[in-house]
């Protein structure tokens, strides 16, 4: 029995230290790893790209080719990549647009010849030839979303069910913004555009449009299921929460996925549905909260935000899962057949240990929606993420985009130290 034992520990160890373990190929010119990652069972990275400025979302192109937002002068870098060995490897690296620093916004439209960009003011749109890599001169199709120095991005989805039609979202003033609670504000919302009317006569945001979702903090990434071409988004919540005068904000509100239904539903049932905020935020530890009944997901109303009469939270649409307070979901990406969604957790900085700075896996079941229930705690599955936090935020792995190609591969930004990471199914 003690042979045993040890045989079994020692399978257990060499298990652990594989799970730490990167591709054994390496692209050229990326340096060794500076900090100890860990890997979730069946999968395993390279190191694509080490020379960026704080990338944040990516698209891959028809070509192949992944076009990466910039911080900085360069707006969106093109990286045509190669195949060496067991891992992929940038070929050629390119600035393809210079104009106006994006934010984190890109989208290609559905037949990949129209590339959309954002900034915290716009969104514009460029005549893209994948192959050459050629682009046109921008046309700015949608205006007027500048709304100040906090929640300036912007980010945009395409849709593939619905062709002619681009979301995008706009987060609120400040952390608790009470003229929100008038959707035609139109902040802490997503709307939904024309392409074609946009090209023809630039959209006013607050005026056009119609409204896909309001009350809903600060939507930093949103993505349509492949399969069944539901929308989805990530949203992170509020800061420094408190509740009948007791410090809850360590570890609430929860942050959030929420479901808008399919754009091409003539009857969408999720269109124009209130989602609290701000005056109701979602519950992650509920015991400190307090309300009796309340399970992860509920709205509460803490304090300092706009009143409501009491029970009305309890009116207003649920997320549809639900994650750790202030870990900062950045980006969401379906998997090619829609049985898993990535989502990169830029992480914390609002509580006093750190937590996120990780990539999770959320898996989806044969109807198009997510198989744990909206008040799980156990529906993440973790991909990739940091071993040790002391370094955090500064000098560690900090996810902010993603990006999924025809073979599967999951591409990912780190925007604090210019990386851009490849993930592969082992």
């Amino acid at each position: 029995m003690g042979q045993f034992m040890k045989l079994t520990g020692l399978i257990a160890l060499i298990s652990t230290l594989t799970n730490y373990v990167c591709a054994q190929s390496k692209c050229p010119n990326t340096g060794d790893e500076q900090f100890v990652l860990r890997l979730g069972d069946g999968y395993r990275y390279s190191k694509l790209e080490l020379a960026l400025w704080a990338p944040h979302h990516m698209v891959v192109d028809t070509e192949g080719n992944l076009l990466v937002v910039e911080g900085g002068s360069v707006s969106v870098r093109r990286l045509v990549l190669e195949e060496l060995g067991d891992i992929v490897c940038v070929q050629s690296s390119s600035d393809l647009i210079s104009e106006d620093a994006s934010n984190t916004g890109i989208a290609l439209s559905a037949d990949g010849k129209t590339l959309f960009t954002s900034t915290e003011e716009s969104v514009w749109a460029y005549d893209y030839d994948a192959a050459t890599g050629q682009v046109g001169q921008r046309r700015e199709i949608v205006t007027n979303m500048r709304v100040g120095l906090q929640h300036i991005y912007r980010p945009l989805l395409t849709s593939k069910y619905n062709p002619d039609t681009i979301l995008v979202a706009r987060g609120a003033l400040g952390d608790i913004d009470p003229d929100t609670t008038d959707p035609a504000v139109a902040r802490s919302v997503i709307k939904a555009f024309s392409i074609s009317e946009g090209l023809q006569k630039t959209h006013d945001y607050a005026r056009d449009g119609e409204v896909l979702a309001w009350g809903i903090r600060e939507v930093v990434a949103m993505a349509e299921h492949p399969v069944f071409g539901g929308i989805w988004a990530v949203e992170s919540q509020m800061d420094d929460v408190h509740l009948n005068g007791r410090d809850i904000h360590n570890d609430n509100p929860a942050e959030r996925l929420t479901y808008h239904g399919v754009l091409n539903d003539t009857e969408n049932p999720y269109k124009g549905l209130n989602y609290g905020y701000p005056s109701c935020a979602p519950a992650w530890d509920t015991e400190s909260i307090g309300i009796d009944g309340l399970q992860v997901g509920d709205l509460f109303k803490p304090d300092g935000v706009p009143d409501i009469p009491d029970g009305e939270c309890a009116n207003r649409m649920k997320g549809r899962l639900h994650f750790d307070a202030h870990t900062a979901p950045r980006d969401i990406k379906f998997n090619v057949n829609g049985t898993a969604a990535y989502i990169a957790f830029h992480g914390s900085w609002n509580r006093d240990s750190l937590i996120g700075f990780r990539v999770m896996r959320v898996d989806f079941g044969p109807d198009g929606q997510p198989v744990h229930p909206a008040n799980s705690k156990t529906a993440q599955v973790p991909v990739f993420e940091n071993v040790e936090m002391a370094h955090c935020p500064l000098n560690c792995f900090q996810p902010s985009g993603l990006a999924i190609d025809k073979k599967g591969r999951i591409f990912l930004s780190n925007d604090q130290l210019g990386y851009v990471y490849v993930i592969y199914e082992a």
